[in-house]
């Protein structure tokens, strides 16, 4: 299984990483301002050094805090973005699932 996970809850640097079967992968960037700029790029870089494509993950990892709010929803929208692109889950749950109401 091919999980990609990311993780923007710092203010000082981005963590974008690869679990291949029973490898793991990362990389990290120290960065000021611009995560929503460095994060995809990242992510590109990583697949390709490892002969992946964006098809080939088989569910998202995001961290969703504690952290920065703004580099948080930076890393849950890219998340977001590519599980329901890809129809894979995120944390474990399907892009656009609704939860079962429980009523008694």
């Amino acid at each position: 299984m091919n999980t990609l996970i990311i993780d923007t809850s710092s203010n000082k640097e981005i963590k974008i990483g690869l679990k291949i079967n029973r490898g793991k992968y990362v990389s990290r960037k120290k960065i000021g301002l611009l995560k929503a700029q460095v994060a995809l790029p990242m992510i590109e870089k990583l697949l390709m050094q490892n002969s992946l494509t964006p098809r080939d993950m088989d569910e998202i990892q995001v961290s969703t805090g504690p952290g920065s709010f703004t580099g948080l929803r930076v890393g849950i929208s890219i998340a977001n973005a590519l599980g329901f692109f890809l129809k894979i889950p995120i944390n474990k749950q399907r892009v656009g699932k609704l939860a079962q109401p429980r009523y008694k």
